[in-house]
This record gives structure tokens, C-alpha cells and sequence, in this order.
């Protein structure tokens, strides 16, 4: 049997301050991240998760500090996810039933390389 590899799953998005979600909208929201984490959990694939909060500071090479996140391109981290796979591709299916990709957000899957 091939053994699995480890692949994390990076979210991506578009914050957009004037949308603020209902109460309704979190909770649906919250049932589909909990069923997506749910079963790949049952499934023994996930090895772990974290959502990112939307305050930060951003340290330079110079040591100056900034407040806020990192924005890039319109969007920003939302957080990730590592999950156990025998090969990217399937990580990759894994990924397609991801909710952020119904918030019009984005994955990036990749390798992990221990250190």
C-alpha cells in the first residue's frame, strides 16, 4: 500500500467590508466548513485546520512593523488545512468540495516538506 503524503490546502479570498453576512448566512456558512472538515475527518484524511482572523501586523527584513494583513491581488489567507493524500491530485479533489470555493475564493494545494 502506498503511503500518504501530506498537502496543505491554502484559502484564499476577496474580503469585501460591505458585505456584511446574517446571522443566517454564518450559520450556513459554519454547516458547510463543518461538513467539509467533517468528512475529510471521518475519512482519516485531515490532519489539521486553522482559520485566520482579520487583524495582524506584517514584520519586514528591515524590522519595521505594519499593521494589518497582506493583501495580494485583491485577496487574502483565510487560513489552511493539511490533509493526507497519496498524490496531489487527489488532494486537489479533495479541495474541489471546499466552501471557499462557493465564496468565489480560491485553493492552492501543495506539498509539504518537513523540516
Amino acid at each position: 500500500m502506498q503511503d500518504l503524503n501530506n498537502y496543505m490546502m491554502i484559502f484564499r479570498f476577496e474580503p469585501n467590508n460591505e458585505y456584511q453576512p446574517t446571522a443566517e448566512d454564518l450559520a450556513n456558512q459554519n454547516q458547510q466548513w463543518g461538513a467539509f472538515i467533517g468528512n475529510l475527518a471521518i475519512t482519516e484524511k485531515l490532519v489539521g485546520t486553522n482559520q485566520l482572523g482579520f487583524s495582524g501586523k506584517q514584520l519586514s527584513a528591515d524590522l519595521s512593523v505594519a499593521d494589518g494583513i497582506n493583501i495580494s491581488e485583491g485577496k487574502t489567507l483565510g487560513g489552511n488545512m493539511i490533509v493526507r493524500a497519496k498524490t496531489i491530485d487527489e488532494a486537489v479533489e479533495m479541495a474541489k468540495g471546499c466552501p471557499i470555493l462557493s465564496m468565489g475564493g480560491t485553493v492552492e494545494v501543495r506539498d509539504v516538506v518537513p523540516m
